[in-house]
């Protein structure tokens, strides 16, 4: 694996194996000190695009446990805003000596522009609507601490489909780790076609929870459209929100994940966001460990952990 750009297409082998790391690095980060010298001496660049506080801070954390240094790209506060382009912005930090660059833009494909243009691997930490590939690990690692593997498990991915990177990303990875995934909405935010998607979709949210496994809630995506093509967010909330009821009639182990940040009263309702069951927190947790093995693997770091 030289880059991380998508989920699509990764062999099941390379996703345990990332899986595998990802629960010894979040044992890593139990310990006292939570670090290790895995990468000592390498310098990740992170190259962020487009606003974020989960993704930005996980992947700065994790470099740092690993003993990499860092170094942080502000969009607003570039060259960008004098006109330079995104290749030779790129090629401009590439120069400072970076190992490693993780990348968010707004834009599908950007990152894998900047794979072709830069000889060092490329970390897809988002682009536009189309992948999201850290955020399906630490979600997976979510669900494997709390079921064992995804192996016959039923999931049902809720929401803005259409819109979301995460819905692409956590399907392709979840379904190729065993996992039964149904994806739910209205149709107006459900995907156009679905050639090649392992998944079924559905408008009937509570026909799909029915034996779901795993709910896992998506915001409206209202900055690229998703909130103009439904009538009303109450309206939406009582076709689509995980409300007390819903969350009531789920089966006794089955869990809710949110990729954050979530919009309570809509999506999810403040008690159900609250519950031991939702597990948003320890997805939070968990994608420090995940991006620590992406970035383990990426540079071939000392294994001895």
């Amino acid at each position: 694996m030289n880059h991380l750009l998508t989920t699509e297409g990764l062999s099941r082998e390379v996703l345990e194996g990332l899986l595998t790391d990802a629960q010894e690095f979040a044992e890593v980060l139990e310990r006292p000190i939570p670090k290790v010298p895995a990468l000592r001496g390498r310098t990740v660049a992170t190259m962020f695009f487009e606003p974020s506080t989960r993704t930005k801070m996980s992947f700065d954390k994790a470099a740092k446990a690993l003993s990499a240094d860092t170094v942080a790209f502000s969009a607003s506060t570039s060259s960008l805003s004098k006109g330079e382009s995104l290749k030779d912005t790129a090629l401009t930090v590439h120069a400072m000596g970076i190992d490693l660059m993780i990348v968010r833009h707004g834009a599908t494909g950007a990152p894998w522009r900047l794979a072709e243009w830069l000889d060092i691997p490329i970390v897809n930490a988002g682009d536009g609507a189309h992948q999201h590939p850290t955020q399906a690990l630490l979600d997976c690692l979510t669900i494997t601490q709390r079921f064992g593997s995804l192996e016959g498990l039923k999931i049902a991915i809720v929401g803005d489909i259409r819109h979301s990177r995460v819905a692409r990303s956590d399907m392709f990875a979840m379904s190729t780790l065993g996992a039964d995934v149904t994806l739910v909405g209205p149709p107006t935010l459900l995907p156009v076609h679905m050639d090649g998607w392992p998944a079924r979709t559905s408008t009937d949210l509570d026909a799909a929870i029915e034996d779901a496994d795993v709910v896992y809630l998506l915001r409206v995506q209202t900055e690229r459209g998703g909130g103009s093509v439904f009538p009303s967010l109450p309206e939406y909330t009582k076709r689509y929100g995980m409300t007390n009821d819903r969350f009531s009639r789920l089966k006794a182990k089955a869990v809710v994940l949110h990729p954050g940040p979530m919009n309570r009263g809509v999506e999810i309702s403040h008690d159900v966001a609250d519950d031991e069951r939702a597990l948003v927190l320890q997805q939070v947790s968990n994608g420090v460990a995940a991006r620590m093995a992406v970035l383990f693997a990426l540079l071939g770091g000392d294994s001895d952990v």
